[in-house]
């Protein structure tokens, strides 16, 4: 842990769905959920407007077109605009010092330390509120919340505290009074199975953490976990910013309170596994071509099982579709006590059966609703275009704006852009050869 607080943190936030309310007018202060749209789809991104009806990243999208109301807009992503509107972020940050470490396409450290800056609290916070306004007038007024501490475990924490658009500045002597009264859940690394062994024994803060001895965490949660909150518990976290850090692979894995032995339940949890990776492949722009199942068994005895596939994949159904055939050849006699789902291999994003057309849109404002397929044609013919919700289309006529929605070879698009007002709406035959796809608008 450092003397001054010279670590900052940059969240943006609901970054998908923020671009695409910049980009939609007719979207802002609605709720929006990005991700993928068919029946077996899960939400990416959910805006701030469709939290409140307890839409979150990771829940299947089903579920949340049965929490949202009517009117909330459920759109595939857009991942050049994203990447197009990070790269600016990315590059402000440079600004302030050579030593950048991007999490995601939406997070990451800043050394301000390596960028011979003032690094007194007053100093971080006018450093700090104004790379977020130079952030929300480059990219057409996408927030970000940021937090500067002593320590990148603390600058996280205090860029979630007063989400969205917030600023926390933990000053140096002050981390264990911010941290103590927080929720174990606030520290990376507790998860629900682990905040329900702290819970057993009354543990419910940091506070309470911080009471227990290394023996006693090592003991309840392990030696490399308890170690690892024992150290978070009091602010210990010497890690550096790393420039330019590179993922090689991205898994998701829980511990479970009772060992597992139902084949519904196992399947399930592979599939909420499976849709946290994909959740953090779609925020990183990225796809991998091998899927790695690993289990731990009722004994404590570990091991891993990973396919190797022809082409990458992001998409959470294809991943839990490998995950649930490799759990096939497991022995689960007496159950099992870990499951965790990964990818690695990873490549820059290439786009997968996210939008296959068996996953055919459907107008992405209406009340929630069956997805619509288009008939199969008896006769040879050319095939059909596939439209996605939310994707940028051009017009000979008409000019520039999105898919509002598609089905039975029908599209219907709102000719809208970031700097018009909410645009109107026409539909047209998805064959039209006068409607082509486009590039994201141009928001500047």
């Amino acid at each position: 842990m450092r003397r001054e607080a010279s670590v900052l943190h940059l969240d943006l936030d609901a970054f998908f769905a923020a671009v695409e309310q910049r980009d939609k007018p007719s979207l802002r202060g609605r709720p929006v959920i990005v991700g993928g749209t068919g029946g077996r789809g899960v939400v990416s991104t959910a805006s701030y407007e469709a939290r409140v009806f307890g839409a979150r990243s990771a829940m299947p999208t089903a579920e949340a077109r049965r929490r949202c109301p009517p009117g909330t807009a459920f759109l595939g992503p857009r991942f050049p605009a994203y990447a197009k509107t990070s790269a600016l972020v990315m590059d402000l940050l440079r600004e302030l010092s050579p030593l950048v470490e991007p999490v995601s396409i939406d997070e990451a450290y800043v050394d301000l330390a390596a960028g011979d800056h003032d690094t007194s609290v007053a100093g971080v916070t006018a450093l700090a509120e104004d790379l977020k306004a130079r952030i929300a007038e480059a990219t057409g007024g996408v927030t970000g919340s940021v937090g500067v501490a002593s320590s990148k475990s603390l600058a996280k924490i205090g860029s979630e505290l007063r989400k969205p658009d917030g600023l926390t500045v933990v000053a140096p002597g002050e981390e264990l009074a911010v941290l103590h009264p927080l929720s174990v859940r606030a520290l990376g690394g507790v998860g629900p199975a682990t905040a329900e062994r702290l819970a057993q024994i009354k543990v419910s803060t940091v506070a309470d953490l911080h009471r227990l001895t290394l023996v006693d965490l090592t003991t309840l949660v392990g030696q490399a976990h308890g170690a690892g909150l024992y150290r978070l518990a009091r602010a210990d976290d010497d890690r550096p910013v790393v420039a330019d850090r590179e993922a090689k692979s991205v898994s998701a894995e829980q511990t479970y309170a009772q060992d597992l032995t139902d084949p519904v339940r196992l399947a399930a949890e592979v599939e909420h596994l499976a849709g946290r990776v994909g959740t953090r492949l779609a925020r990183n722009g990225t796809a991998g071509r091998t899927v790695t199942l690993k289990v731990r068994r009722y004994d404590f005895s570990t091991l891993t099982r990973s396919q190797t596939l022809a082409q990458p994949v992001d998409d959470p159904r294809s991943i839990a579709e490998v995950a649930q055939r490799l759990l096939a050849g497991v022995d689960r006699t007496g159950g099992l006590r870990l499951l965790g789902v990964g990818v690695s291999g990873l490549a820059t994003y290439v786009q997968g059966d996210l939008f296959a057309p068996a996953q055919e849109p459907v107008a992405v404002t209406d009340e929630p609703q069956d997805d619509e397929t288009v008939p199969a044609d008896p006769t040879p013919g050319p095939a059909l275009r596939v439209w996605h919700p939310g994707q940028d289309v051009a017009h000979t006529e008409h000019g520039t704006g999105w898919v509002w929605g598609a089905g039975l070879n029908r599209v219907t698009v709102r000719f809208e852009g970031p700097n018009t007002g909410p645009g109107r709406v026409r539909t047209f035959a998805g064959d039209d050869p006068d409607l082509t796809p486009a590039d994201p608008p141009d928001w500047r």
